[in-house]
């Protein structure tokens, strides 16, 4: 999954992506163990999708949280500098 398509969802549709990756990785491990599937790219490759939405979601956070902050955090930033 590219990330820009990643970007471009909602916090619900982040949240429910999330839930899909999980439940398919779940599901090719169970079956790795129980012998059915050698598909360890397929694994690796959702990891990476899971820690990609993962990563989006705290970048959203951190830019919602951030805007709040952004006044006294840049005037103590500079306060430190001289």
């Amino acid at each position: 999954m590219d990330a820009e398509k990643i970007r471009n969802l909602t916090d619900a549709e982040l949240r429910q992506q999330e839930r899909e990756l999980n439940d398919q990785l779940f599901r090719l491990k169970f079956q790795l163990k129980m012998g059915q599937t050698e598909s360890l790219k397929k694994i690796r490759g959702l990891r990476k999708d899971v820690a990609r939405v993962k990563t989006i979601m705290r970048e959203k956070a951190l830019a919602v949280s951030g805007n709040d902050n952004a006044g006294p955090a840049g005037e103590a930033g500079k306060a430190r500098n001289k």
